[in-house]
């Protein structure tokens, strides 16, 4: 069965941003929809939240989509699989520390095993934007790219959905066509 796995940032759930809009268009399209579920969304553990993470059951029909800190705890769970995904969709992510949101930095590692990633990670999307006001910009997206390669997209579209900086950010119709 195709699956679609989310992981959402720092103290978002699966009804943040576009999830909800995500998860009804995929359950459409036939997929099983996820969220991971953070005990402690406003102060993550990087090692707890992959332990969490690493349950689930990956295979090679399997998309992984996430944003902002979730992007981080994505690569950190590739590193621990044993089973090449189908997709990964990387939006607003970081993998060098944020100086606006402190919390947030606590979800990222010392350093990644970039080959066992790149290995487990099938086809990889990184979308970020010039203009995103926490930081998770196009650098941190470029960043991302050198490690893993894939298709970078850049916009202006700031977080790509954001309480605090009032970016709702409802729909990503893009999403779905990189899908597809």
């Amino acid at each position: 069965m195709k699956r679609a796995i989310f992981f959402p940032g720092t103290g978002e759930t699966g009804e943040s941003v576009w999830f909800p809009y995500l998860a009804g268009e995929l359950t459409r399209m036939q997929y099983g929809v996820k969220t991971i579920v953070y005990p402690n969304p406003d102060k993550p553990n990087v090692e707890e939240l992959v332990e969490i993470a690493t349950r689930e059951n990956y295979d090679e029909e399997t998309l992984l989509i996430g944003h902002s800190a979730g992007v981080a705890l994505i690569l950190a769970v590739l590193e621990r699989l044993d089973i090449k995904v189908k997709k990964v969709i990387l939006v607003a992510g970081y993998i060098k520390a944020l100086s606006a949101y402190e919390d947030a930095n606590l979800v990222l590692k010392t350093q990644y095993d970039w080959e066992k990633i790149k290995n487990n990670a099938g086809e990889v999307v990184i979308i970020n934007s010039v203009n995103d006001p926490w930081g998770c910009d196009d650098r941190q997206g470029r960043a991302i790219f050198d490690h893993l390669g894939g298709t970078l997209i850049i916009n202006h579209e700031g977080h790509m959905g954001s309480v605090t900086y009032n970016q709702p950010y409802t729909e990503f119709p893009l999403i779905l066509k990189l899908i597809i």
